[in-house]
């Protein structure tokens, strides 16, 4: 059976940026399960993907424009470090929420420059080519359940469930 739209696909993966570096893996842990079409993973993995069948292993390289985008110098602001709780030991590379009418959006703290904080709204993985190293383990068709859902359910699903 290929991966197609539809199909709940379960598959190990090791990401690793420029440098060759990990930066996440599921291997040594539970797979990776996702219904396919939905969504659930970036474009650029999901589309190299499709077609592929269980026992498929592969190198996927993704541009930034098919993964977490271009890091756009917009989404970096200035905030004063007033702005923050006095106890909150606010340091580069800690992550902090704002609230906004869309919901809270998460910002790294980039700098701390005299009395302002420079936060970036980026994903951390934007503006980067990504390397995907997949072993697809499993491919089925999905429950109509899983389709309405439009997410996997049972081991390693959204639902934890069999």
């Amino acid at each position: 059976m290929k991966i197609e739209p539809g199909r709940v696909v379960r598959m190990h993966y090791t990401l690793t940026g420029a440098d060759g570096a990990t930066i996440e893996t599921s291997v040594g842990d539970d797979p990776m399960v996702y219904l396919h079409g939905a969504g659930q993973i970036i474009p650029g993995l999901e589309n190299a993907l499709a077609g592929s069948a269980a026992g498929t292993k592969r190198r996927i390289v993704v541009p930034p424009e098919d993964a977490y985008g271009v890091s756009d110098p917009g989404a970096r602001i200035r905030v004063p470090v007033s702005e923050f709780p006095p106890k909150m030991g606010l340091a580069p590379g800690i992550e902090v929420q704002a609230s906004t009418p869309d919901g809270p959006v998460t910002f790294l703290v980039v700098a701390i420059e005299g009395d302002e904080v420079v936060l970036d709204g980026n994903h951390p993985l934007a503006g980067k080519t990504l390397t995907f190293d997949v072993e697809v383990l499993e491919v089925r068709e999905a429950t109509p359940d899983e389709i309405a859902h439009r997410h996997a359910h049972g081991t390693g699903g959204a639902h934890g469930h069999a």
